[in-house]
């Protein structure tokens, strides 16, 4: 069976699923999914080096922001 995000099973009820997939350098970006709808990737074009933040309500679900935070340049 194919569980959302590509988890390997699904969440409890009243549970959010996601993913985060960590960066490889300037190789493959990172990406964030959130019940089966990414909402950060390279694809996306939406993400940048650094710290990338999604913000999702806690309740709903719904995205808020998201956001890039460039550790390196300070």
């Amino acid at each position: 069976p194919r569980y959302k995000c590509g988890n390997q099973k699904s969440c409890p009820r009243n549970h959010f699923a996601f993913k985060i997939i960590s960066g490889a350098a300037n190789v493959v970006g990172p990406s964030i999914c959130f019940e089966d709808l990414v909402l950060m990737s390279s694809v996306k074009n939406n993400i940048g080096r650094g710290l990338n933040i999604a913000l999702v309500n806690g309740t709903t679900g719904k995205l808020l922001k998201t956001g890039a935070f460039d550790m390196y340049s300070g």
